[in-house]
């Protein structure tokens, strides 16, 4: 366990924070009590990201429990962009150890990828007692940390869990990270969870006819995240994925700023209170995620968010029937209730035919 883990422990005494459900893991935001704790949509958004790897992948379930009650002891399920030396993420894995680069080990996705990768590895995992398997994954100073969180997580694990227990193995030569297994994980929730409700009459933006003189963001983090967040136009909209193959819109916003390192939180509810507040448009620069309330939420609690690319776009994970598109600002304008800028230069105003007065921090 990092120095960061025990910390976090510590400060809790062992009961951690809490909150809700679908791909904000809320229903709004607060704490929601699932077991013998009570979480915050943050850290029941990361179980969840965690708990739906395990299922695309057809894993057991210990599987699950095992990654999240590591999860918990290292970083309290939440995404944290510091630890020990150069430890970072949910499982606060080590880019100088070969965990992968920075960017990757940020993306909750691709570090439970990476978690389940090592503990499959191990020689008769599933059947070792609690907290044996996560500590020869993590290999810790403090190898008693893991087990005791093994209840919490079971319970967290059961709140998203889809499918059987034990699912019979992936055939020989199968890819556990298929696009074609993502179905799965619509069974996990309602679909369209939070989706946008902005009419698409006139049509989309062809991603590969952009606006004349469109360009990507000179800095390079702003570049990183608009350019990855370009690259999943036309993938499926999931509630609750965080890529590759499939996002839901908040998924797909912290994706995007974790391939520029730049970690972001989990879900609408805790994104708009990421970064720093833009007063409006006028000032809304690459990058800046762009709250509305859409199909479920209300102006004071947004359920939807897109990333304004540059050029008068918006990138957006509409819904399930529709996917990864790009949309025009001003189809945005009168309906956004917050922007957040999260990192790079402000911006300056996109066309005059938006109106500052579009949005509100």
């Amino acid at each position: 366990m990092t120095t960061l883990g025990i910390a976090v422990l510590a400060a809790f005494g062992g009961a951690l924070p809490g909150g809700g459900c679908g791909g904000d893991g809320g229903t709004g935001g607060g704490s929601q009590q699932i077991g013998p704790r009570a979480w915050s949509a943050e850290q029941t958004a990361n179980a969840q990201t965690i708990t739906q790897i395990a299922v695309q992948r057809g894993l057991p379930r210990r599987a699950a429990v095992i990654a999240v009650a590591t999860a918990i002891v290292e970083s309290a399920l939440t995404n944290v962009h510091y630890g020990d030396r150069d430890s970072l993420g949910l499982f606060q894995q080590r880019p100088s150890q070969g965990w992968g680069g920075a960017q990757q080990v940020i993306n909750p996705a691709y570090a439970a990828n990476t978690f389940y990768d090592r503990l499959l590895a191990v020689p008769g995992w599933a059947t070792l007692p609690p907290g044996q398997a996560a500590q020869a994954v993590q290999r810790s100073a403090f190898p008693g940390r893991y087990g005791p969180q093994e209840a919490a997580a079971a319970a967290l694990v059961a709140r998203f869990w889809a499918g059987p227990d034990n699912p019979a193995p992936p055939l020989p030569g199968a890819a556990g990270r298929d696009t074609a297994q993502l179905a799965s994980l619509s069974t996990l929730a309602c679909p369209d969870q939070g989706g946008s409700n902005l009419p698409l009459t006139g049509g989309t933006v062809d991603p590969r006819q952009l606006p004349p003189g469109f360009g990507l963001p000179t800095d390079p983090r702003q570049r990183a995240a608009v350019a990855y967040a370009l690259a999943q136009v036309g993938k499926p909209y999931v509630w609750g994925a965080k890529g590759p193959g499939a996002f839901d819109c908040s998924g797909l916003m912290q994706a995007a700023w974790a391939a520029a390192g730049v970690p972001i939180s989990a879900g609408t509810v805790t994104q708009k209170t990421d970064g720093t507040p833009v007063p409006g448009l006028a000032q809304v620069a690459p990058g800046d995620l762009l709250f509305i309330p859409g199909s479920l939420g209300t102006p004071a609690n947004p359920r939807h968010v897109g990333m304004y690319a540059g050029g008068g776009i918006v990138v957006n994970a509409y819904d399930s029937s529709t996917g990864v598109i790009l949309e025009p600002l001003d189809r945005w304008a009168d309906k956004i209730v917050a922007i957040r800028h999260i990192a790079g230069p402000s911006g300056a105003p996109p066309s005059t035919s938006v109106l500052a007065e579009g949005a509100a921090a």
